[in-house]
């Protein structure tokens, strides 16, 4: 009984931040069933005034909802034929923006990893610089003098993922057994999408193992490149590879003020995107402008290879087809 009650406990949480940060002017009554178009204006009585638009009231909902939702706000805003284009963009200002975990969590998820303190691995180790919904980044300096990239998991953030995931899937079930238009764009299959995405992401060694492939392949390009992985010190929930100093590809007016060219850039982007899918048939499937920059050289740095993926000759081959005859 307590446990259907913890059941039931998590979706209603959801509803009730969702209704309260007034996400539920997205849903269209129209296409519901007359018991969902009454609560779903019940939702709305209690729904907070004045927090802007719709769409980034969802963004601020899901922030308020945790890592795990906002996780799936990013999966969502790379599906605008799902949610639709403003809603996509306005869930693409999600990236990178979780309030970091403690100084200590993290010397201490270096210490469990390594069994000793991040002062005898590390001459210097920084506060995070970046802070997504599963991992945050620090800056380091080893014993050497190089500097390099340290990517931590956050603490319990495997058993918040579970727990989470449980709640969408009744949610999205639920959804789907109700309404045809909920049907028509498979909830469920996304959730399941985003628990398989989510379950590889949670190692860091087949991040440092996509690095480590990705930078082979892409060894010889000019305009390209990625951060090697320091394999010696990755470990499942920690991930060391070298540091960027770049540009971020999102920071238009830093670009500019570099005397970088825009449109090349651009060209760039579609063109290594289109090179390693056709020529290697293994890519970055999470390009958002937070994981690309531009070193002082002009080169693209793609960083996070927590989510790569793969094709098979036959779909090279029908992808190539496809832009020739465009």
């Amino acid at each position: 009984m307590i446990s259907a009650l913890a059941h039931l406990a998590r979706p209603a949480r959801v509803g009730f931040v969702l209704a309260r940060e007034g996400a539920l002017a997205l849903v269209d009554p129209s296409v519901l069933p007359p018991a969902a178009r009454g609560l779903i204006a019940l939702g709305r009585l209690i729904e907070r005034r004045g927090a802007g638009s719709s769409a980034t009231r969802l963004a601020a909902a899901l922030t308020r909802l945790g890592p795990s939702y906002v996780k799936f706000g990013q999966f969502l805003a790379t599906r605008p034929d799902v949610v639709g284009m403003k809603i996509a963009e306005d869930l693409s200002a999600l990236q990178d923006r979780m309030a970091p975990f403690p100084m200590a969590q993290a010397r201490a998820a270096i210490e469990a990893a390594h069994g000793e303190p991040a002062e005898a691995i590390f001459a210097e180790f920084g506060e995070p610089v970046a802070a997504a919904s599963i991992a945050q980044v620090h800056r380091a300096r080893r014993k050497d003098g190089t500097e390099v990239a340290v990517k931590i998991l956050r603490p319990g953030i495997r058993d918040r993922f579970h727990r989470d995931l449980a709640a969408m899937r009744f949610g999205a079930e639920l959804a789907e057994r109700r309404s045809p238009e909920a049907r028509r764009l498979r909830f469920v299959a996304i959730v399941e999408t985003l628990a398989r995405s989510v379950a590889m992401e949670m190692d860091l060694r087949l991040e440092a193992a996509a690095l480590s492939e990705f930078a082979e392949n892409t060894k010889e390009d000019k305009d390209f490149r990625v951060p090697v992985p320091d394999w010696q010190l990755t470990a499942r929930e920690i991930l060391i590879d070298e540091w960027i100093d770049g540009i971020r590809l999102s920071d238009v007016e830093a670009l500019r003020a570099a005397g970088h060219d825009l449109p090349a850039l651009g060209r760039n982007v579609i063109q290594s995107f289109l090179k390693h899918a056709i020529r290697d048939g293994f890519f970055h499937a999470d390009m958002h402008p937070g994981n690309l920059f531009v070193d002082a050289e002009g080169r693209l740095v793609a960083v996070d290879g927590g989510i790569m993926g793969r094709l098979g000759h036959k779909e090279r081959r029908f992808l190539a087809e496809i832009l020739f005859g465009f």
